[in-house]
């Protein structure tokens, strides 16, 4: 529900862009679920409220304007072997890429290819989605041919990209094939799925198409619901699921969750917090194999010999870079596209990389703050404003378990220690150090 147009004397209602995460804060729908009813300006929200999906504070919110619709920029130009910027991925990776160069440049050629249908959502929200009662209609920000109108681009959806040829700087998708000035790799990463996961009995909620269908399954009533993979995304839908009405198993192949990220003491607060919502954690297990039941259930193997039940199940067990695409254009690939951690620039000739498809000292870098950044360095490099290029550090991690919300900086060390700075019943702080200097910090 959006307020009626605002009658205080301080102009339209306006919106707020979340530097961490991509939520945007609009004042005339407010956010009820925090106690904002519509038409709460930004300026009136209390200093210590915080972002529903990250949990920033309101210092780390910013203006945000939308780009207006410009004149549609025609496809067929003046001829030219090389017409353009062609970007490959339809999520928030390629769409920012796309609003940068538009902020900068009115006229260039861009045509954005995507294997989905192009619209925009915010992805960190699909984590959290289900226990806001968020629908997919209300996830969806635009779609994206309202969003190729506005930026005057041409949208390839349902489009596959099959083939790179970076010396004749042409790309092969299902639809034909397409020369380009400057190509932008953005096709993010996949869930990666272990063999003894059987695809056609468990569910991987990687983008909002994906997230719908688990969402129509669930709309059903209360389900039994096993979660595989005790990561960040694996706690995050296992609290979303408790907090809609499921009975949620969380099955960890360590005895606490996240435990390459998080000391002994903080994983047993998020443990403690997720078993007070009803989760119940199978902890040192792994799964061996799937099978669907008579009855309809799955019937999931696990490695220590015993077996659970559940309705539904859901893999939670990572990301992988597809790599047929630029290992076979002989890119640089190391857990995904090798870029220059400074102009993101990958090893073929104009094509850069961003998002959750790249490696940088060979790393993954799979969070959307760094996003906006490295899409103003790109497209600052493709129209030759010479940018101040991107220099890469560690987001912060922000674990959306608002059982027991967890904050951490900097880059941890797995089996160094971690030193207790306070831990009293309400807040857990630690941090690793390295000499007199501290290294990683976290706080839950």
């Amino acid at each position: 529900m959006t307020a009626p147009e605002p009658a205080d004397g301080l102009g339209p209602w306006q919106q707020f862009l979340c530097r961490a995460c991509g939520l945007i804060y609009d004042e005339g729908e407010g956010d009820p679920d925090s106690g904002l009813r519509p038409g709460t300006r930004f300026a009136d929200i209390p200093e210590d409220w915080a972002c529903p999906i990250c949990g920033v504070t309101k210092a780390d919110f910013e203006p945000y304007v939308r780009r207006a619709q410009a004149a549609p920029t025609p496809v067929s130009v003046a001829p030219q072997r090389r017409p353009g910027v062609v970007i490959v991925g339809g999520g928030v990776s390629g769409w920012s890429v796309a609003e940068a160069i538009r902020a900068e440049d009115a006229c260039v050629p861009i045509t954005l290819v995507t294997a989905c249908d192009g619209g925009l959502y915010n992805k960190p929200e699909l984590s959290v989605a289900l226990g806001r009662g968020l629908s997919p209609e209300v996830l969806r920000r635009e779609a994206g041919a309202a969003a190729a109108a506005r930026l005057g681009l041409r949208l390839m959806a349902e489009t596959v990209a099959v083939g790179l040829s970076p010396d004749r700087y042409s790309l092969r998708t299902t639809r034909g094939t397409l020369p380009y000035t400057h190509l932008v790799l953005a096709h993010g990463a996949r869930p990666a799925l272990p063999a003894s996961l059987d695809p056609t009995l468990c569910w991987r909620v990687n983008d909002l198409a994906a997230w719908s269908s688990l969402h129509a399954e669930l709309a059903r009533g209360p389900r039994t619901v096993a979660v595989v993979g005790a990561g960040m995304v694996g706690c995050e839908l296992a609290e979303d699921l408790a907090r809609a009405g499921h009975a949620v198993t969380l099955v960890g192949a360590e005895a606490l969750p996240l435990p390459e990220l998080l000391p002994d003491q903080a994983g047993r607060r998020l443990l403690a917090g997720l078993e007070g919502l009803g989760v119940r954690y199978r902890g040192n297990s792994l799964v061996d194999g799937l099978n669907r039941g008579p009855d309809g259930t799955i019937a999931l193997a696990l490695t220590d010999g015993t077996r659970l039940a559940a309705a539904t199940v859901i893999a939670a067990t990572g990301l992988a870079t597809p790599s047929r695409l630029v290992r076979s254009a002989g890119l640089a690939f190391e857990r995904g596209i090798v870029v220059d951690p400074s102009t993101l620039r990958t090893s073929g000739p104009d094509i850069f990389a961003l998002g959750d498809c790249i490696s940088i000292g060979g790393q993954p870098c799979r969070f959307i703050e760094p996003v906006a950044r490295q899409a103003a360095t790109i497209a600052g490099t493709i129209l030759g404003r010479e940018p101040p290029g991107y220099a890469h550090t560690a987001p912060v991690i922000r674990l959306k378990t608002r059982s027991a919300p967890i904050v951490l900086h900097g880059t941890p060390v797995v089996g160094a220690p971690w030193h207790v700075v306070e831990d009293s019943e309400h807040r857990l702080a630690m941090e690793q150090r390295q000499g007199d200097a501290v290294t990683a910090w976290l706080a839950a």
